[in-house]
């Protein structure tokens, strides 16, 4: 089982407030249908990765159609008698993690500045030299970017008419291999270029895993692509 875990993506409130600020929605009138499906297809690719999808996406994937469904029958009245709103709780949960998360980064943004002008004494590394900067490695790029090439690709490739159980006897090692061979010319490949030659979806999932292992080493970067759905695949000298 392969797990992967980048800076931008935390859980499911941080994909949620993706949803909202890359389509500048109102946290406050938020359109629940449109969220749960987006929210859902990207669940269902992360799934088909076979990464280990956490129980609070499966949580907040059920809390997400729970909304929905309150929101088609009659509106619910409180005491009050004022109208409820079911999306109140999942408003409240978003603008208190909003705030804590605004709070994380402007704290590591200070915690980044002190490390560059103190330095622990009796240390033998510079955990600068040890750890590697996603940062670097992933210009411009997200979770969220890596998946819709993902779906992309996958999309591309004709169903086959007749299901045949197959051994594949293919490797992560063997893909890593295979990523290297097609960066030994001009030392950079695009996403969709790189999957193109493989036919089997298997193979496609093996060597986008693979793509990420070599991220997750140092051994090769990635960078936005102008192309819709694609970026950039490069060599690193100390890769």
């Amino acid at each position: 089982m392969y797990k992967i875990s980048l800076q931008d993506f935390e859980g499911p409130l941080d994909l949620l407030l993706f949803f909202l600020r890359r389509d500048e929605l109102d946290i406050y009138d938020i359109p629940i249908s449109k969220i749960t499906k987006e929210f859902m297809e990207y669940l269902h690719l992360l799934e088909q990765l076979d990464l280990e999808v956490a129980g609070d996406f499966i949580l907040m994937a059920a809390t997400l159609m729970q909304i929905k469904v309150r929101m088609l029958l009659p509106k619910e009245i409180d005491e009050k008698g004022e109208e409820v709103d079911p999306r109140a709780e999942l408003v409240k949960a978003l603008l208190e993690y909003k705030r804590y998360k605004e709070m994380s980064e402007e704290l590591s943004f200070m915690e980044a500045n002190q490390r560059k002008y103190n330095y622990r004494s009796n240390f033998d590394e510079d955990p600068k030299q040890t750890t590697t900067d996603y940062g670097v490695l992933l210009k411009n790029i997200t979770i969220y970017d890596l998946i819709k090439a993902f779906k992309k690709v996958l999309l591309d490739k004709p169903a086959e008419p007749v299901h045949q159980i197959k051994k594949w006897n293919i490797t992560i090692d063997q893909q890593m291999e295979y990523i290297t061979s097609k960066l030994s010319g001009n030392n950079q490949i695009g996403f969709l270029e790189l999957m193109v030659d493989l036919r089997e979806k298997i193979k496609i999932v093996v060597t986008f895993i693979a793509m990420l292992e070599m991220v997750k080493a140092g051994k090769i970067g990635l960078r936005a692509s102008n192309e819709l759905n694609n970026f950039i695949i490069y060599g690193l000298a100390n890769g």
